[in-house]
């Protein structure tokens, strides 16, 4: 796989122009295939240092690739993990942190990792393929009232209840073992409008569910701002308003706290320019903060 053709990293300006990275230490904790990394290191100084983190081991060997410098340290672990990653490499604390969250082109273009709408592959949707819970045991084990919670908090899906009634009633007869079947399922329910997939909310819903993104987020963050130096700054990007909820009340939470500085009252967006150019940015959301 040629990870120049399957991946444009999203906002990449603005994240530059939060983060300002130059002298001492900074993480990319969702490093996917590098495109922040590489920005990142662009503008780092001779002295500076990246560390870039994934929990996926497939975003490290494509990024051994591009990101070929001694100021560069790569480490597969989740984010939630930051504080015990940089503790291993003697760092006490940092100047700047990115996270672009959700699921990157690396494991959506490849069709055996059971993400994609159009893979006939067994369903799986782990980030981190040593853990023991897939996509497969959501969708064949999980009862119709936790299925249909899971559809409405993490997808915001209004025929929740429809789609999980559905899958109860499919297992009734065989599991449902491929993206695709699950996908067809979704769409004899689900009404299509516009570009969107009918089955994106819920394939979203069990991906949170499967990788506890909600979870590893709030982690994350937390950690994240007690490593940042006073004046260092920590950048977020989100794709859909449940993870951008969490981000903003974890900002304002901080805020209130008086432990950061929010840089964006309101998150910025892709310029139209970007999401022609690349249309998986157009849902993106962008905040900033500041440690004080």
């Amino acid at each position: 796989m040629d990870y120049k053709k399957i991946h444009i990293p999203v906002m990449v300006k603005e994240v530059i122009q939060l983060l300002n990275p130059y002298g001492g230490i900074y993480v990319d904790a969702t490093l996917g295939c590098g495109g922040h990394s590489l920005a990142i290191l662009k503008r780092l100084s001779p002295d500076g240092r990246l560390i870039s983190i994934d929990r996926d081991e497939s975003a490290i060997f494509y990024a051994n690739r591009i990101l070929d410098d001694s100021r560069v340290i790569l480490r597969k672990a989740s984010f939630s993990h930051l504080k015990e990653v940089l503790s291993e490499l003697n760092i006490e604390k940092i100047d700047g942190v990115i996270f672009d969250l959700g699921v990157s082109m690396l494991q959506l273009k490849d069709f055996e990792r059971g993400f994609s709408f159009h893979s006939e592959e067994r369903l799986d949707m782990r980030m981190d393929q040593t853990e023991p819970l897939t996509a497969w045991d959501v969708v064949n084990k999980y009862p119709e009232q936790k299925l249909t919670q899971i559809f409405r908090d993490y997808g915001d899906e209004p025929f929740a209840r429809r789609i999980a009634r559905e899958i109860i009633r499919q297992r009734g007869k065989k599991t449902i073992d491929t993206c695709k079947e699950l996908a067809d399922l979704v769409k004899r329910i689900v009404p299509r409008h516009g570009r969107l997939h009918p089955a994106t909310q819920i394939f979203q819903a069990i991906r949170i569910e499967v990788n506890r993104e909600f979870e590893e987020l709030r982690e994350g963050l937390l950690q994240a701002v007690e490593l940042l130096n006073s004046g260092g700054r920590i950048c977020v990007i989100s794709y859909h308003s449940g993870e951008d909820r969490v981000v903003k009340n974890f900002f304002r939470e901080e805020e209130q706290k008086g432990n950061l500085r929010i840089l964006t009252k309101k998150p910025l967006l892709p310029s139209l320019e970007e999401v022609a150019k690349n249309p998986s940015a157009r849902s993106a959301r962008l905040r900033g903060g500041e440690k004080i």
